[in-house]
C-alpha cells in the first residue's frame, strides 16, 4: 500500500519550495523548477497543517538565524546506495563541503564516485539533506538538480551564517 503525501508550499530567497510530507515524517524538499521532481505529484494532498515545525526551521534557516534543520524524515524513494549516500550527506556540517569522492569513501565504495554523484543528484530533500555541500575534486562547483546559482548561494549563506556565530 502506497503512503498518503501531504504536501504545502512556502516562499523562499531561492524561490518556490514544494514541501512533501507522509504521516511519518518529511519525505520531499523540492524547488518548483528543479530536475527531478517526483512524477506522482498528482496523486499527493495538500494540507499545510502539517508542516508547521518545518515552515519554522527554513525560514529561520533562510533568514540567518539558525543552522538547525532538524525534522523527523521519511524517506519514500530511492535505492539502498541512494539512501546510504543520502544519510552521509546529513554528515556534512553547515559551513563544511565534501567531494564526491569522499562522500564515497565516506559510504565505503571509495571506487563509485560516479553513482555517488548519480545519488547526489536524486536527492528529495533539497536543503535539509544538504547535497549542496556537495562539490569538485578541485573545489568546482558541479551539478545541483535545484541549479548552480542556489547552490552557490546556499553555501555562502551557510559560510556567513558559521562565520557569524
Amino acid at each position: 500500500m502506497k503512503k498518503r503525501i501531504y504536501t504545502t508550499e512556502m516562499e523562499s530567497p531561492l524561490g518556490a519550495v514544494l514541501l512533501a510530507a507522509t504521516e511519518g515524517g518529511l519525505c520531499g524538499v523540492y524547488f518548483h523548477d528543479q530536475r527531478y521532481l517526483p512524477e506522482t505529484r498528482a496523486t499527493w494532498q495538500r494540507d499545510d497543517s502539517k508542516f508547521a515545525r518545518i515552515r519554522e526551521q527554513l525560514k529561520a534557516y533562510f533568514a540567518g538565524t539558525s543552522t538547525t534543520l532538524d525534522v523527523a524524515l521519511d524517506v519514500v524513494v530511492g535505492t539502498p546506495f541512494q539512501r546510504e549516500v543520502w544519510r552521509a550527506l546529513r554528515q556534512i556540517q553547515p559551513g563544511q563541503t565534501w567531494t564526491y569522492a569522499q562522500v564515497a569513501a565516506h559510504v565505503g565504495r571509495p571506487q563509485a564516485v560516479r553513482a555517488v554523484g548519480a545519488a547526489v543528484g536524486r536527492n528529495p530533500l533539497s536543503v535539509i539533506v544538504p547535497c549542496h555541500r556537495v562539490i569538485g575534486s578541485g573545489g568546482a562547483l558541479t551539478g545541483y538538480a535545484g541549479g548552480l546559482e542556489r547552490k552557490r548561494w546556499l553555501l555562502a549563506h551557510e559560510a556567513g551564517m558559521v562565520n557569524f556565530k
